[in-house]
């Protein structure tokens, strides 16, 4: 495989026991370079296995990991010179300013102070007017985005961000999901795990997910929802009927029958199927699908 088309992250069957109990069994996914993928389940599913086994904190059982083609057990250190993380611990840095944090963090790659580096980060994270305040002095936002800072301070090619937005108000989340867009833009490639489904579905070009420590399903966002989820069709007629006969009825009577559908189906399809047309209807409302939804349907017992 060529340089230029090795992924950012490859995990290749990557199995890990804990005595009798086995938190991922073969997984494996690529992340491309430039795209935000995001990897998605309840908790003991196993993410956080995979990322400890991804930063060399625990050793794969069986399988590997790989960054830019690293390995993360053989190769460690240029596995890391590539690699920012995220954790969901807040720092506790609480004597040093968080400009000084990024400097030191900047030395424990080698990189000679860049404060053009630190200006464009901090400023990303709208942490710059807050540059001089000591870390015990902020807030658990703050704290959060500065992890974020650290783990970008050395330029690497991949970021793992691990709840990033855990604690954050709305407001900053949205600048952080903003800013996560432009590093996109940059070629930064992303592996992102959320409880926020919202915030996946926004920044994800594909998203894996986990559930007992295997992958049910793997895609691109928008490929997923059409495949697993379904679109709520309520139809209010302008007549009432006494029964409507069709396998995507959830529930109706009278003038308002309510259908969850496949979300490629149509309206038309729909109403030529029940052998209605628009002069019949006196309204028509669609709930269309989510990642939410199949995220539920895959982590739900008996659904997947």
């Amino acid at each position: 495989m060529s340089q230029s088309n090795t992924p950012a992250l490859s995990i290749e069957n990557v199995v890990k026991n804990y005595g009798p109990v086995q938190a991922l069994q073969g997984v494996s996914f690529d992340v491309k370079k430039g795209e935000v993928f995001g990897l998605l389940g309840p908790n003991g599913a196993g993410k956080t296995s995979l990322i400890s086994i991804i930063v060399t904190l625990e050793k794969a059982t069986h399988g590997r990991a790989r960054v830019f083609g690293h390995d993360v057990s053989t190769h460690p250190r240029e596995a890391k010179l590539n690699l920012g993380w995220v954790s969901q611990e807040i720092i506790n840095s609480g004597f040093f300013d968080v400009e000084e944090i990024l400097k030191f963090h900047a030395g424990y790659y080698g990189v000679s102070e860049r404060a053009d580096r630190i200006e464009y980060i901090l400023k990303g994270l709208s942490l710059w007017e807050h540059r001089k305040k000591k870390v015990k002095q902020l807030s658990g936002g703050m704290k959060r985005r500065l992890m974020i800072a650290k783990a970008l301070v050395h330029e690497p090619g991949l970021l793992l961000l691990d709840e990033p937005t855990a604690g954050v108000d709305v407001e900053l989340r949205m600048k952080l999901w903003d800013f996560v867009e432009e590093l996109k833009g940059k070629g930064l490639s992303i592996l992102l795990t959320t409880h926020y489904l919202e915030e996946a579905e926004r920044l994800c070009d594909r998203v894996a997910i986990i559930h007992k420590g295997q992958i049910r399903a793997i895609g691109g966002t928008r490929m997923l929802i059409e495949e697993w989820s379904r679109k709520k069709v309520t139809l209010r007629l302008t007549e009432p009927v006494q029964s409507l006969m069709h396998p995507d009825l959830v529930k109706g009577s009278g003038q308002e029958w309510v259908f969850l559908t496949a979300m490629t189906k149509t309206l038309g399809e729909l109403l030529q199927e029940l052998k209605l047309n628009s002069a019949h209807l006196n309204d028509v409302k669609v709930d269309e699908g989510s990642l939410e939804d199949v995220f539920m349907r895959l982590t739900q017992e008996g659904k997947a």
